[in-house]
């Protein structure tokens, strides 16, 4: 490959994420099992490097940030150990539903039961827009807080997927009410008086109307600020599989669709990442006699598995080698839990390996 073609390739790298100081939300997500928690953790980390206050937030239902910072994260935002401006915080978006319901019937005095009672059929008559819903509150409770950048630790890509679509989801839903109240506004008023046990009809009806404009304004603004990559990018995580390959490239195609930026694909378990399988088997041939038979077999399976990966590695290149950042993650002997292991792992975000040594073919 020619000079001129390695400047051109965009570096593999995160470190375009940490200087685009636009940036308020950074997702992070993929297949299961691929190191999203992981991944995610690290970036915070390097984004707390130049950033005044960063949150990380998992929306996945079984939470992994506990576990990955060694300390006990809530559903509030916990100050992290050892930092003094990155916090973490693990949600469930079925709990906050049923506690913005519980809320606003405390909220509501029984003058306001009509437009209660119309709002819990209103939620669960529209497919998906319970979830909307919680959805419209749990990004209502981010904005409302005071950090420079969210990274949003998602659950496995389907879950993601139906995530980001949400406020697609919810604005539509919401058109709809409006239209029929534009067309039915009086019967729409005396339904609410009914199930209010005659409350004024004019009033609920209002009442109703505001709620609904209130959560299409911040649907829209969250619409928005997802589709402005200014503010909002999504990193893709896999594994150098088949399957975690293929997953990558739907989720790629479905964030297009959505119009939601993305740019940089980690690439977790590499085996060697500055080597090359050419030239491990090389080694392994020239060495192989001098080995105890057991040895040999233990390496021969790892060189068939360098195999398939670097094979799986060159294909994520040549889909996306010119156009985003690829950074390949180091399969580690230990386990990166707590602050100091994801410091340390966290580095491999932001200094690059050397393909050319390596010889991966882009």
């Amino acid at each position: 490959m020619s000079d001129i073609d390695d400047i051109e390739l965009p570096e593999p790298s995160l470190k375009n994420i940490i200087d685009q100081e636009s940036l308020q939300w950074v997702f992070v997500g993929g297949k299961g099992g691929v190191g999203k928690t992981t991944t995610s953790c690290c970036l915070g980390v390097q984004l707390a490097k130049h950033r005044n206050k960063v949150l990380i937030v998992s929306t996945d239902p079984a939470h992994n940030l506990s576990d990955a910072f060694c300390q006990k994260i809530g559903r509030e935002p916990t100050p992290i150990n050892g930092f003094d401006n990155l916090c973490a915080m693990e949600i469930d978006a079925n709990d906050d539903m049923e506690e913005m319901q519980r809320s606003m019937e405390e909220a509501n005095n029984e003058d306001d039961s009509g437009l209660q009672s119309l709002m819990s059929e209103l939620t669960s008559s529209i497919p998906g827009i319970d979830e909307a819903m919680s959805f419209s509150e749990l990004m209502k409770q981010v904005q409302n807080l005071d950090f420079d950048v969210v990274v949003f630790d998602t659950a496995p890509t389907g879950h993601t997927l139906r995530l980001l679509s949400f406020p697609t989801i919810l604005e539509k839903a919401l058109g709809k009410v409006m239209d029929l109240k534009d067309r039915f506004g009086g019967l729409i008023g005396q339904a609410s008086a009914m199930f209010g046990g005659g409350a004024n009809p004019t009033q609920v009806q209002d009442q109703l109307v505001g709620r609904l404009e209130e959560t299409r304004a911040v649907i829209n603004k969250v619409n928005d600020a997802f589709q402005d990559p200014a503010l909002t990018t999504f990193v893709c995580v896999c594994i150098p599989e088949f399957l975690s390959i293929y997953e990558t490239e739907r989720l790629v195609q479905e964030l297009s669709k959505f119009g939601i930026d993305s740019h940089n694909i980690v690439v977790n378990q590499v085996l060697f990442p500055e080597k090359d399988a050419e030239e491990l088997g090389d080694w392994f041939e020239d060495n192989k006699d001098a080995l105890p038979k057991e040895a040999q077999e233990i390496c021969g399976k790892m060189m068939a598995r360098k195999r398939m990966q670097d094979k799986y590695i060159g294909q994520c290149f040549d889909l996306y080698g010119d156009d985003f950042h690829v950074v390949l993650m180091p399969l580690l002997d230990y386990e990166v839990r707590g602050v100091e292991k994801l410091e340390g792992f966290s580095e491999n975000l932001v200094d690059p390996v050397d393909y050319e040594v390596r010889g991966v073919e882009k």
